[in-house]
């Protein structure tokens, strides 16, 4: 599964070059296909599985394989842990989903043991079979935690033992589980990171899908919940659009930051046995290794950007929800759901009610404390490896797992909803939302602005006495509020005109949103692009 025991892999400039011990070139395409053949699906195997677990042993091939209790460190103590400390102490279930990736980083630790000379060649080809046949076997359900298993590095290492014996223990040396637990979660969240940009441009896309049937959709404005000026439906549309682009652009931005290998600093100080912490970072997809062995394993600060870009995300995804809840409620009428992203009531038959958006809107509370977490576990922290950074996987798969869900159901939702176009149109002018458009005729005559909000406001009250609109007003009407309202003002005085107006770059002239939307979807394939390509490991 991890290639030849010797061979390692190295990026220039974005190509892949395989290399043995001795310099020669290998199979690019093998290599690669070894090296990260871990398929989708091992992780949540593993997660269900972990559930099933038994204190016995764990199945191998149909046959239970009886262990004895075992845990990393437990050579310098006298007596077994209590079983109220390992209760403690044991990884929760979910945690062993970093297995594959802790597969990938053994497989490339071995073939710098071999580089080093802690072990033959031959030692290595066969350390590197058997962490292929333990991804094969957790793949098909074949072996599974125990209970006994302190977290994903005992149960593998167990696993390895026993399929290889004393063999199996030479691949602790020159790692500890500190860099192993930093780079396990570092692979997995820039794995998943590209996983989450792609689902959140399945709804981008359905943003974008509608936001093109309606440029010409005249729809109400609003600020502070309050009608305020006439605008294109696709401009409110693609202003959710627009930020969900700066979270995607958020990801690759903490990418960048991210990609540097803790492989290599073992405890704290660095290691002494492995010592080309480079060729595994290269191996692994990484830029290069960490700068200092201390910062390597005593840092969070990348799954803290990583948290608050997805609650910056929970945020946005929160603000549309909220939009799509009111626009879809009898007091708007905007759109209506489509009946497979809906629910109802089981007291109300006539119930039909948004709760995806509901629930995303609850759910962006998770996301916004799952950073609170690990912000505040970080906060006192001295700086090394403390017990206390276990925390950054509860809060990273919580972060993970919540998006998973919501963004394919709210892409879903935006894209099967149905547009009432002659209801926006008709709220588009109430509530004088074109009294702007008076103020800023004013003006182009040379009315100084303070002035022509004092005329324009009161019109608007002259309207309100009368139960009226700007646009039922007479010639006579105009005059009598100001003189200098003649009756070419009128042509300004629809809908249409006043979104045609605002034709500046950005503005919600059909013109310039045609544009945002042509640039969005240039920016979208730049993103897939990078989704899409990556160097490392992926299930």
């Amino acid at each position: 599964m991890f290639g030849n025991g010797k061979e390692h892999s190295q990026r220039r400039h974005g190509a892949w070059e395989a290399l043995d011990a001795h310099g020669q070139t290998g199979s690019i395409d093998e290599l690669k296909q070894n090296a990260f053949l871990f398929h989708y699906g091992i992780e949540r195997r593993l997660f269900f599985i972990c559930h099933r677990s038994s204190p016995l042993g764990h199945q191998v091939k149909g046959r239970v394989a009886m262990t004895a209790p075992k845990v990393l460190w437990a050579s310098r103590f006298r007596s077994d842990p209590s079983p109220e400390l390992m209760n403690l102490s044991r990884s929760e279930t979910s945690h062993f989903r970093l297995a594959p990736y802790d597969l990938v980083a053994s497989s490339a630790h071995a073939r710098e043991l071999v580089r080093s000379g802690l072990i033959e060649r031959a030692e290595g080809d066969r350390i590197q079979a058997a962490l292929a046949s333990i991804g094969t076997d957790i793949q098909a359900g074949a072996i599974h935690p125990s209970s006994t298993d302190e977290d994903v590095h005992t149960f593998l290492e167990r696993i390895l033992m026993e399929r290889l014996g004393p063999l199996g223990g030479k691949l602790r040396a020159g790692r500890s589980r500190n860099d192993q637990a930093a780079n396990d979660l570092k692979l997995y969240l820039r794995d998943r990171s590209r996983r989450m940009a792609l689902d959140l441009l399945g709804l981008q896309e359905a943003l974008a899908h509608q936001a093109e049937r309606h440029i010409f959709t005249l729809a109400p404005g609003f600020t502070h919940l309050q009608p305020a000026q006439p605008v294109s439906f696709a401009h409110q549309l693609l202003a959710h659009a627009q930020g969900f682009a700066r979270d995607i652009e958020r990801l690759r931005d903490w990418d960048r930051r991210s990609a540097r290998s803790p492989l290599g600093a073992a405890a704290l100080a660095g290691s002494a046995l492995a010592r080309q912490p480079e060729l595994s970072a290269r191996e692994l997809g990484y830029d290069g290794p960490c700068e200092n062995s201390i910062d390597a394993v005593g840092s969070r600060d990348h799954v803290a950007e990583f948290l608050f870009v997805t609650a910056m995300l929970g945020v946005n995804l929160s603000r549309l929800a909220e939009e799509i809840f009111l626009w879809s409620s009898r007091q708007f009428r905007w759109i209506e759901l489509d009946d497979a992203y809906a629910t109802g009531s089981s007291i109300m038959p006539q119930k039909k009610n948004a709760d995806i958006a509901e629930l995303t809107r609850g759910r962006s509370a998770r996301l916004i404390g799952s950073l609170t977490t690990m912000l505040t576990a970080l906060k006192g922290l001295p700086f090394a490896y403390n017990r206390d950074l276990a925390e950054d996987k509860r809060a990273a798969f919580e972060a993970v797992d919540t998006l998973a869900a919501v963004l394919p159901a709210m892409a879903g939702m935006v894209r099967t909803m149905r547009v009432n176009v002659e209801e926006l149109k008709r709220q588009a002018t109430e509530g004088f939302t074109l009294a702007t458009e008076v103020a800023d005729w004013l003006a182009r005559r040379g009315v100084p602005f303070s002035e022509a909000h004092e005329i324009t406001g009161g019109l608007v009250r002259y309207c309100e006495d009368r139960g009226i609109g700007l646009e039922d007003l007479s010639d006579e009407e105009f005059a009598t509020v100001d003189p200098r309202l003649d009756a070419s003002i009128k042509s300004c005085l629809t809908p249409e005109a006043a979104v045609t107006a605002r034709n500046a770059y950005g503005g919600t002239a059909p013109e310039r949103v045609n544009e945002q939307l042509a640039r969005l979807r240039s920016l979208f394939h730049d993103q897939r692009k990078w989704a899409i390509h990556y160097d490392g490991p992926r299930t």
